[in-house]
């Protein structure tokens, strides 16, 4: 397995709460979890595949994140099923199950702070650019 090289990090109001979403909704595996002596998570590591975000929770002027990034795109191999587990799980859809005119089979979602995340096939490093700017 290769690992990846860029890590997106999130920050949370309720770190404690969007694990337990992440995890439940879009199939995330707990890798590292750190409390503090709060309660608050000082650092998190979720993975997917071999992918990994790294989250914690908002303190002093760390502020959390509340969908003002612009989204996190995830490589799965079903996005019909992960899909299907994010709606039971509580999530809605902000961008249905489509075919992309490259290629790929996503959807859009947001997670318990509103956080964009992004679904399907599409897999930069698989993908033949030949031709774009």
């Amino acid at each position: 397995m290769t690992y990846a090289t860029i890590y997106p990090t999130l920050t949370y109001d309720d770190a404690g709460k969007a694990i337990d979403f992440l995890v439940d909704a879009f199939g995330f595996e707990r890798h590292a979890v750190y409390s503090g002596e709060n309660g608050d998570i000082r650092h998190a590591e979720l993975k997917l595949g071999n992918g990994l975000v790294m989250l914690g929770s908002a303190k002093g002027d760390i502020e959390a994140t509340r969908g003002r990034g612009g989204g996190i795109y995830t490589v799965v191999d079903d996005p019909d099923a992960h899909a299907q587990r994010a709606r039971a799980a509580g999530a809605e859809l902000t961008n249905e199950l489509h075919d992309t005119d490259y290629g790929s089979r996503e959807y859009s979602t947001r997670d318990s702070e509103g956080n964009a995340w992004h679904f399907g096939t599409y897999q930069p490093f698989e993908f033949d650019h030949e031709g774009a700017a």
